[in-house]
């Protein structure tokens, strides 16, 4: 059982920047991906950022080259940051891990993100 803490989030202005942090309870290196995922008001979830134990990442079109995804795997914790948000960025965003064989997913409880001014 893999647990997942998010923090992180909360009121930013457009233009402005936060970091999201994802604290998983066990050594993240032996995770197959982490992932960064927001659901907006009346709209599904969607990715927005993954990153893979080996390989790049990947992100939602919508957030490259604003939102940047990282690990530490000493504290076992991955990172979005995000830079220049916008209003559409508002959402709750859940953290991700997928694990084993066959493949595990794990959410942790979300963190919400309000980009207004």
């Amino acid at each position: 059982q893999v647990q997942l803490v998010e923090s992180g989030g909360g009121l930013v202005q457009p233009g402005g920047s936060l970091r999201l942090s994802c604290a998983a309870s066990v050594s993240i290196f032996s995770l197959n991906t982490l992932g960064w995922y927001r659901q907006a008001p009346g709209k599904q979830r969607e990715l927005v950022a993954r990153i893979p134990r080996t390989g790049s990442s990947i992100y939602a079109d919508s957030v490259k080259g604003r939102f940047t995804i990282s690990r530490d795997i000493a504290e076992n914790t991955v990172y979005l940051r995000m830079n220049s948000l916008k209003p559409e960025d508002t959402g709750i965003y859940y953290c991700n891990a997928e694990s084993g064989t066959p493949t595990r997913v794990y959410w942790g409880q979300g963190t919400q993100v309000t980009v207004s001014s």
